[in-house]
């Protein structure tokens, strides 16, 4: 069956707005072709099982997440520039969409271990881009020259997933983005910057 892109994401996006409102657990695939406005058999065409539709999602979004922060890093010349833009870019993104906030940040780490290693295949492109940034400083020489380049993408993804957990989890009462100069500051420090 071919997929019809816009309707494949008319489900994604309806699944976003009902996993971020009722659970993962709480939320039925009726529920979610009630909010994409399709029958409930359509989603069948889609998808194989509620499971099928987060990793969808996931994939889906993160795709168009890395695309985003690859095209805004894209024009800046140094390694801690395009550090700082791929902090803020994924502050801005989440902040300005409540709804994939609350899942990637809550409801995706509440599934099963086969799950989560489907979510990590995922979220390789994104530690990927980390890791080019990376790399490209310790060349250059504006990065430590024995920086531990996995230890730091760890250090560097955990960092800015706690930042935006936390930020989710106090209801979002503060302005993520202003705390990306400050992140940005702490990670290009603990690289080495020169």
């Amino acid at each position: 069956m071919k997929r019809s892109k816009p309707k494949f994401m008319q489900i994604i996006d309806a699944a976003v707005i009902v996993i971020a409102e009722n659970g993962y657990h709480q939320a039925q695939v009726s529920k979610i072709a009630k909010q994409a406005g399709v029958a409930d058999g359509t989603i069948y065409l889609y998808f194989k099982n509620k499971e099928d539709i987060l990793i969808s999602l996931f994939e889906e979004k993160m795709g168009a997440f890395v695309e985003k922060i690859d095209e805004k890093i894209a024009g800046k010349e140094t390694a801690a520039e395009k550090l700082l833009m791929m902090v803020e870019t994924h502050f801005q993104l989440l902040s300005d969409d409540h709804h994939m906030a609350v899942v990637t940040q809550l409801e995706l780490r509440q599934s099963n271990k086969e799950l989560r290693h489907r979510i990590n295949d995922v979220l390789k492109g994104y530690l990927q881009v980390i890791d080019k940034i990376l790399i490209e400083g310790k060349e250059s020489g504006e990065f430590s020259s024995d920086l531990d380049v996995r230890l730091a993408r760890q250090m560097i993804f955990g960092t800015i997933d706690e930042t935006v957990t936390t930020w989710v989890m106090n209801e979002e009462k503060y302005d993520l983005n202003a705390l990306a100069p400050q992140v940005h500051g702490l990670l290009i420090n603990g690289c080495g910057a020169h």
